[in-house]
């Protein structure tokens, strides 16, 4: 595969982690659909097995979100710029210690978010466990799932043919 193309499957990957944050957005599909057109493009081994495991992990996360009991959001005060700051620090988690960082990321994300709105750190803290309760169980795995996809791909991408 070509660098340009490559570089464009990146940036789906990247929007689709981003698209996890969007309400309505399909996050999930479009990590899905960036992975399939690199193993169509590439179509080795390796890409096949990594298109099957993404396949797995995707639907179970899909599933165990529509388990997952729903939350009014509003009523604890999840805001757009609250989601933006709780994937960024999962983002920056990841990125800082593989896969586990995404946890303390998302979490830190939203406590920074809330300190700055709020003031204290009780305030802020108490805030934070109200928000974790109500959205951060639902994103928080379906971003660390696409996290994973990503990160695996890019380990693929990175190891050559």
């Amino acid at each position: 595969m070509d660098p340009p193309q490559l570089l464009l499957v990146g940036l789906v990957l990247l929007l689709g982690v981003l698209g996890v944050l969007v309400p309505g957005v399909p996050g999930t599909w479009l990590v899905w659909a960036g992975l399939m057109w690199w193993a169509l493009h590439v179509r080795s081994a390796p890409a096949w097995a990594l298109l099957v495991a993404a396949t797995a992990l995707l639907l179970v996360v899909q599933v165990v979100k529509w388990l997952l009991p729903p939350r009014r959001l509003r009523g604890v005060g999840v805001s757009r710029r609250m989601l933006v700051y709780a994937g960024a620090g999962a983002v920056l988690g990841f990125v800082l210690i593989p896969v586990v960082g995404a946890v303390p990321g998302f979490v830190g994300g939203i406590y920074l978010c809330e300190r700055l709105r709020l003031g204290s750190h009780g305030e802020a803290w108490a805030s934070v466990r109200a928000v974790m309760r109500a959205v951060g169980t639902s994103v928080l795995v379906e971003l660390v799932a696409c996290l994973m996809v990503v990160g695996a791909w890019l380990g693929a991408v990175l190891a050559g043919p």
